[in-house]
């Protein structure tokens, strides 16, 4: 499903306008990335928690030519789904 198709999905399903249904959509996007660029996590009842996950930083290989390489620490945001959401 692309964003296209998920504003089609509210615009049925809520009964509300194309233009409303993009707008609402384009806010729960930017919220959430909001929240997750200070650190916050978010936690929707019966949907999920989106979190930021740090990585350590670590020695990997380049597969070419196996050559050690330094990748540094890092932020990634991710998602972990309710028990509800799951059993589905």
């Amino acid at each position: 499903m692309t964003k296209a198709d998920l504003i089609d999905k509210i615009t049925e399903k809520a009964g509300i306008t194309r233009t409303d249904a993009e707008k609402a959509a384009n806010a729960f996007v930017e919220s959430i990335t909001e929240a997750l660029k200070t650190g916050e996590s978010i936690t929707l009842q019966g949907f999920g928690t989106f979190k930021v996950k740090e990585r350590a930083a670590r020695k990997a290989r380049n597969p070419r030519t196996g050559e050690a390489v330094d990748v540094p620490a890092s932020k990634s945001a991710s998602f972990s789904p309710a028990n509800v959401l799951k059993k589905l």
